[in-house]
């Protein structure tokens, strides 16, 4: 069986749901129409599971960062605090954003090559709030959206890659020409506009109108799993490959630093985790797959960082804390290959 769980990070669903009668999210009157819409989405989702309902004016500034480094709310959610809120649920696997671009973004994130799981999670929420709620539809058109990439069925399906060996041999702007081809994209971690951080790429479908959810899902599927194939392919190069020695250097030299430097910024914490994953996945070092980097990347966010020390740290004491968490943390769980 292909290793998929040392490729793909996660899987993410995304639906885009507006309300019936009211204007979108940017032409909203004022924040008592966008209060309403906060009500009658909390008072729907209030039938569903233990969720918990955050205003973004009525957080502060430190809570919605950490909401954002977590995934659970994009950053233009928390631009517009008077109009906006947001729902997540316990396991903080499923957050319905109200107000950001759509009255409703709901997503569901499964760890893994889990799209389907993720929808079926989404899928059983979205039907039970549309019991309460009316949701704009047009029979041609399908799901009404402010932005028209996202009419029809409104459903982005998405799965976030691992994908070192392609970056470093040069082939990924061959691959997302490809995925461009078929209809899908790739973009960075955070979506749209952001940098592919520690070789992390989200591919995802562009085309939500005229297909059916089915032939998104089956699509993200099939495509992921090419790449997975094409990025395993590539790392058994990299191994036997001229720069072998220079790659192993690179990584052994990550661990080395990681678990043994004073203080390390979050931006150098990403590039060395990379290298770190990277040696794990070559064999180089003996851990329990790459899941806990990816957890331990989110838990050395600054707003993390914050929230473990019980206080806000200063720049200069958020990298020495950083350096000492991590190292504590990599020792535990990695050792030489």
């Amino acid at each position: 069986m292909m290793q998929t769980d040392m490729v793909v990070a996660s899987s993410r669903i995304r639906l885009a749901r507006n309300l019936n009668g009211y204007p979108f999210p940017s032409r909203l009157k004022n924040d008592k129409q966008a209060k309403e819409i906060i009500r009658a989405v909390s008072s729907a989702i209030n039938k569903l599971d233990e969720f918990r309902l955050y205003y973004m004016d009525g957080i502060p500034e430190a809570e919605a960062l950490n909401l954002v480094e977590n995934h659970l709310v994009s950053p233009l959610l928390i631009k517009r605090p008077h109009y906006s809120a947001a729902v997540i649920n316990e396991r903080r696997n499923v957050s319905i954003m109200i107000n950001e671009e759509d009255h409703l973004r709901e997503q569901c994130i499964e760890k893994g090559f889990a799209l389907r799981r993720a929808y079926d999670i989404m899928s059983e929420k979205d039907n039970l709030i549309a019991r309460s709620i009316q949701f704009a539809y047009d029979e041609q058109l399908g799901f009404l959206t402010a932005c028209p990439t996202n009419l029809g069925t409104g459903l982005r399906a998405s799965v976030m890659l691992f994908l070192p060996a392609l970056t470093l041999t040069g082939l990924m702007p061959r691959v997302i020409r490809s995925a461009t081809r078929l209809g899908l994209t790739v973009r960075g971690m955070y979506g749209e506009g952001s940098e592919a951080e520690g070789y992390m790429y989200q591919l995802s479908n562009e085309i939500t109108l005229g297909v059916t959810e089915e032939e998104i899902l089956k699509l993200v599927e099939d495509v992921a799993v090419r790449v997975a194939e094409m990025e395993l392919s590539e790392r058994v190069r990299l191994k036997t490959g001229e720069k072998c020695m220079e790659i192993k250097d690179s990584c052994l030299r990550a661990y080395g630093i990681l678990t043994n430097c004073a203080q390390v910024s979050g931006e150098e914490f990403t590039k060395l985790c990379s290298r770190l994953k990277l040696g794990v996945c070559l064999g180089w070092y003996s851990a329990d797959g790459i899941g806990w980097v990816d957890d331990l990347m989110i838990e050395m966010k600054p707003s993390n960082l914050n929230l473990s020390a019980g206080r806000d740290l200063s720049p200069a004491e958020r990298d020495a804390f950083r350096a000492d968490c991590a190292s504590r943390r990599i020792r535990e769980r990695v050792a030489r290959g």
